[in-house]
């Protein structure tokens, strides 16, 4: 990973390979390595930029709220070092609220999203109520917070399958550090709705939902590409199509891309 000095935190970004730059946006308490099998296939054709958000990961922490927006401006300042002037950008979860919130403040910069397990749509009161709780939760108990979340993620049916992948996911999780949790969660909360993008916006966008996904419920946000030109794939399973349905998810994606 390379280190850029933002703000005067340190922001850990790689990029590899040649060609229209793709910009992978980990969710919240993942980081770059989430994408290791992804970087490898997309880097036989493009040039792929992964990025640590604000607190996870090998990046810093900014305040006690990194908002969507904030993500974004590091996000942007990665481009800009890089001298990249329009990219793809795929977002898992909060990456895809990262996505975005940089698609509403820098639109000439964006050639098409991927909002992987994410949504266009705010938090309800409902969300927002469990995000309080989930913030007084890790304050009371981190790790057990940590590893409850992590294997939620999946389906039920797919915990056993995933178990080495939900241990190493894991230990990825538990490096992100306390404040970057709650940052990251009150970030979350009061993010704003951007579904105006996926009516508006000049370029494609792609929704990949699962359909057992506990932290995202199909049928409360498969309607939001309703009468628009946006597309939804849909997976039988959790929040993690990257793993739990990674080879159909690589191939509709490159697929894409190159539509981009």
């Amino acid at each position: 990973m390379n280190l850029l000095n933002y703000k005067n935190i340190n922001l850990a970004y790689s990029d590899t390979g040649k060609g229209t730059a793709i910009v992978l946006l980990h969710g919240f308490l993942e980081n770059s390595t989430m994408w290791d099998f992804f970087v490898g296939e997309f880097t036989k054709k493009y040039r792929v930029i992964t990025i640590d958000l604000l607190g996870h990961g090998q990046t810093e922490c900014l305040g006690y709220i990194h908002t969507m927006e904030d993500m974004a401006d590091a996000v942007y300042a990665v481009l800009h070092e890089l001298r990249i002037r329009k990219a793809i950008f795929m977002g898992h979860s909060m990456g895809g609220y990262v996505a975005l919130a940089f698609a509403e403040l820098y639109p000439e910069m964006v050639k098409g999203i991927v909002l992987q397990n994410s949504t266009s749509r705010a938090d309800s009161e409902e969300r927002k109520a469990n995000r309080t709780r989930a913030i007084k939760a890790v304050k009371q108990n981190y790790e057990g917070f940590v590893r409850l979340s992590i294997a939620n993620l999946f389906s039920e049916e797919n915990r056993e399958k995933f178990a080495a992948e939900i241990e190493a996911l894991r230990t990825e999780a538990l490096k992100t550090p306390l404040q970057g949790i709650v940052a990251a969660l009150e970030g979350m909360k009061v993010r704003k709705d951007r579904e105006v993008i996926l009516h508006f916006a000049p370029y494609p966008v792609l929704l990949v939902l699962g359909k057992k996904d506990q932290s995202l419920l199909y049928d409360e946000h498969a309607d939001q590409v309703e009468g628009t030109d946006k597309k939804l794939v849909s997976y039988p399973y959790g929040h993690m199509s990257h793993i739990e349905s990674r080879e159909v998810l690589l191939k509709e994606v490159l697929e894409f891309f190159k539509g981009c």
